[in-house]
């Protein structure tokens, strides 16, 4: 596997300067040598060959003078240069600012096999005229450039329909934050990373969605403490950052930040999932309604029992227990009914 190597670029306005000095001295032995040569032929007098070399050496060194001029680029902040020197890597700058490197440092990495297949989808799509193909063939088959960005990034997954732990169909989507940490192994060890990215994150979701259930309901151990996708965020975010960060560490690649964007059951069975959750809610809600009924009438026969004011047989405390958790737990509006008799 490559491993990045830190190379430090010249600054470019020493080096601007020095090609200026360069370009006057030039020009200046190509003046001088012609004006020589010129006087030396008035005067009918053979013209020396220093001069006559003079003149050669100046249109030499001119047709030279653009060799450096090729060494100059510029870096922004957050991008790195990768120096490739006839197929041999020999760092990366990270300087940023007006530098300049070799100017025989490759400037592109020529056409991977996925550019090419990208250029043959070009041509292959209709609705295009000749020439918006061959432009739009041409873009896709040029090779990665050797500059690279190592900014943060913002990945924003297509929503996945994928089976949970127990089989239940579920649509999935997450986002996922990355930056390049090595460009020896972006560029050299992958074919294109861009891409090697997008598809070991929708693997790493796929994964992930698989291996735990969308719903405590849903899974077979049947287990409160259990991780599920629906109520255990933070760590199904933890999980799927772990995954893509050992999937991408070949890349060169580090995972920022991971986490789930959409999370729903299919609509295949959205309706039927919808009708088990709206029952356990009712269920939930009878549960804590009967709960708190019992409590209250407890508390009702407990205080008017206490200081022996009203005596209550077993019967009255049924009769009046059973009352009340009607009275309690109802739906609907109680109506009494006063009895003006005897309670016998």
């Amino acid at each position: 596997m490559s491993v990045e190597k830190k190379l430090h670029a010249a600054s470019g306005w020493a080096m601007l300067a020095g090609v200026i000095v360069a370009m006057l001295v030039i020009i200046g032995l190509f003046i001088g040598s012609v004006v020589m040569m010129a006087s030396y032929d008035d005067a009918g007098q053979p013209i020396p060959g220093i001069w006559i070399a003079g003149l050669i050496a100046s249109i030499v060194l001119f047709c030279l003078w653009f060799i450096p001029v090729c060494g100059f680029f510029t870096l922004q902040p957050g991008q790195a240069r990768v120096c490739i020197l006839f197929g041999d890597y020999q760092g990366t700058v990270r300087d940023e600012g007006f530098r300049w490197a070799n100017p025989f440092f490759s400037r592109s990495m020529g056409a991977s096999s996925s550019n090419e297949e990208a250029a043959a989808e070009v041509l292959s799509k209709s609705g295009l005229s000749l020439g918006k193909q061959i432009s739009a063939a041409s873009k896709a088959a040029d090779g990665l450039s050797c500059k690279i960005s190592v900014r943060a990034r913002t990945l924003n997954g297509d929503i996945l329909k994928v089976n949970d732990k127990v089989g239940n169909p579920i649509e999935i989507a997450n986002v996922v934050v990355w930056h390049v940490e090595d460009t020896a192994k972006a560029l050299f060890d992958v074919d294109n990373y861009e891409q090697f990215v997008a598809t070991q994150a929708e693997t790493a979701l796929r994964h992930v969605a698989s291996i735990y259930a969308y719903d405590h309901a849903e899974d077979s151990s049947d287990s409160m403490e259990s991780i599920t996708l629906r109520s255990n965020i933070e760590e199904v975010s933890t999980a799927l950052k772990y995954e893509l960060t050992q999937r991408l560490a070949p890349a060169g690649v580090a995972v920022d930040d991971a986490r789930l964007t959409h999370l729903a059951y299919a609509p295949e069975i959205a309706q039927a999932m919808l009708r088990r959750q709206q029952a356990e809610a009712v269920i939930a809600a009878r549960k804590k309604i009967v709960e708190g009924a019992v409590s209250m009438v407890e508390m009702a026969v407990t205080e008017l029992s206490k200081g022996g004011q009203v005596e209550l047989d077993e019967e009255r405390k049924a009769q009046m227990a059973s009352n009340l958790m009607v009275v309690l737990c109802g739906e609907s509006e109680a109506h009494p009914v006063l009895n003006a008799g005897s309670l016998y």
